[in-house]
């Protein structure tokens, strides 16, 4: 894929009024290039691994990336990982700086791939992304989840998709 650039996330087939359907086509298997690409740094409280507070988080940041036009339905994403049992961390791709907002930069090669499945199995997942990885010569390798649709969502779409990112 070309640097910084994402795989398209079709933000038109969006019956619920909330999530878009997310179509797994393009993103399994991608190997993003990130150069210096600017997102939003947020954090969550949580609770042995599950968040508390993911809602307001999300609203609050999507709010101000709308309201400084930071927001690119077509170069979206929103990386997440567990810092520890009682902090999440989540990036979110930004156009431009955001006011009220931590920015952060990105850079590194990452190997995605596509799970369907409950919450319940990210530990899984983790795994099957850190072998990944391995395959690649990274054996510690750095794991995000872009989980790609609320709850609430997935349960109206009847599929519960989450891309793994493995940095190599």
């Amino acid at each position: 894929m070309k640097t910084n650039s994402l795989p398209f996330y079709d933000m038109s087939d969006n019956p619920t009024g909330c999530c878009p359907r997310f179509k797994p086509e393009g993103w399994d298997g991608v190997e993003l290039k990130l150069r210096d690409k600017p997102f939003v740094r947020a954090e969550t409280s949580s609770v042995l691994h599950v968040p508390l507070n993911m809602g307001k988080v999300m609203s609050r940041v999507f709010e101000h990336m709308e309201a400084s036009g930071a927001y690119d339905e077509t170069d979206f994403i929103v990386m997440s990982r567990d810092l520890s049992p009682w902090k999440g961390e989540h990036l979110f791709a930004a156009g431009n700086p955001v006011e009220d907002e931590e920015m952060t930069t990105v850079s590194g090669d990452f190997i995605t791939k596509v799970f369907e499945g409950s919450y319940r199995d990210a530990k899984h997942w983790h795994d099957q992304m850190q072998t990944l990885a391995a395959a690649r010569g990274n054996k510690d390798a750095e794991v995000w989840f872009f989980y790609t649709t609320c709850p609430k969502c997935a349960k109206a779409y009847g599929k519960n998709y989450v891309v793994g990112l493995a940095r190599l």
